[in-house]
């Protein structure tokens, strides 16, 4: 089995882990090859700074919606199932685990804007250069990702491929949506950035998915994952062990497992990016607090987004805790005693999020695939 991604000591940024080759990129990215072709991950990075306020006002607006010109391709409709009155999108002969209603919709495009906060604005980290030509979203939900990099780059034409056709009907014109099951065959040609976001602990094969990621790319082009760790951690001792939100995400593992799927995955995609033939392997891991608990203000926001995230996705978990042999009633006490807990300003929970991004190398030949 292979082994986890090597460990550099942080850099002095507050908010972000800073790594090597990150700071010293010249102005606007160069798509050449990075300096060295060993993995560059970094697990830890700088605590966030506690403050001593309590839970204020924020201004919580949501993004402005995009006005834009040209209407929205897609391929057939996947179907649906429903549970609680919420639509499941059917993958095959099972369902996918989020739903795919106004409510998630909502809690993705919240996401979207917190780790546009995180990232202090950049959509993805990876070297493309100015005027990338083409770029990929694969597991793109709402399209928010993909909408927002259209109007950046206006040089690229962008396709966001999600299993649901959830996403808006006007769009900038270099914009386009296809409804595909990423897992199935799909080969894009000569794609500079491939983008993953929230999708990789969801995959059944995931060497599979990069390996057409791989393909897909231009010789030198670059794939990105944006994950997120789901193990409540902290760096001060206020999260004690039997603390409920911990005990929560200890059941939403296991639940994973139980399903086939990994919650550690986004720790641990150093060995797949080897596997699909990918080099200059890099990881930047960002640090963001589970509440407004931090003492700079954005840090604060940023918290307090993640703290509703959390609580908005509870209910979806009621068939996978029950799979783990888990009551109705045991499981509302449990999330009720996590929302309790998410609302106490002295536990100083953080998660933390995995930015990896590999480039293909410039001289490699692959077998053509029929699309």
């Amino acid at each position: 089995m292979a082994s986890r991604p090597s460990s550099r000591d942080a850099a002095t940024s507050p908010v972000l882990g800073a790594m090597d080759h990150y700071e010293s990129r010249e102005e606007g990215g160069s798509t050449e090859p990075l300096a060295s072709s060993t993995v560059h991950a970094l697990e830890e990075v700088p605590s966030i700074e506690v403050g001593s306020h309590a839970d204020d006002d924020f201004d919580l607006s949501s993004l402005e919606d995009d006005d834009g010109t040209a209407s929205v391709a897609s391929s057939t409709i996947s179907a649906r199932t429903y549970e609680r009155g919420r639509p499941y999108m059917v993958v095959g002969d099972g369902r996918y685990p989020i739903p795919s209603d106004e409510v998630e919709q909502n809690r993705e495009d919240m996401k979207h804007a917190m780790l546009t906060m995180v990232t202090e604005n950049k959509p993805f980290l990876s070297p493309v250069g100015d005027h990338p030509q083409k770029i990929l979203d694969i597991g793109t939900g709402t399209g928010i990702w993909a909408v927002e990099v259209g109007d950046r780059y206006p040089s690229a034409k962008v396709r966001g491929i999600d299993i649901a056709p959830i996403q808006p009907k006007w769009v900038p014109a270099n914009v386009t949506f296809l409804v595909d099951d990423c897992e199935q065959d799909w080969i894009e040609r000569d794609v500079d950035l491939a983008h993953f976001r929230f999708t990789i602990a969801t995959l059944k094969n995931t060497s599979q998915v990069l390996g057409h990621a791989f393909k897909s790319l231009r010789p030198g082009g670059w794939i990105e994952l944006q994950e997120l760790l789901p193990t409540p951690l902290c760096d001060d001792g206020t999260m004690p062990d039997d603390d409920p939100v911990k005990y929560l995400y200890e059941k939403i593992e296991r639940a994973f497992e139980k399903f086939g799927m990994s919650a550690q995955l986004p720790a641990e995609l150093e060995p797949f990016l080897h596997e699909a033939g990918f080099e200059n392997i890099h990881c930047q891991i960002f640090k963001v607090p589970i509440g407004p608990w931090a003492k700079d203000r954005t840090m604060r926001i940023v918290g307090l987004y993640q703290k509703m995230a959390v609580v908005d996705v509870l209910p979806i978990f009621l068939v996978p805790f029950q799979a783990l042999g888990m009551s109705e009633a045991e499981i509302e006490v449990m999330n009720a005693m996590a929302r309790k807990g998410l609302d106490d300003p002295k536990a100083h929970r953080y998660f933390k999020y995995y930015f990896w991004y590999a480039q293909r190398p410039r001289s490699t030949q692959v077998e053509e695939d029929t699309v």
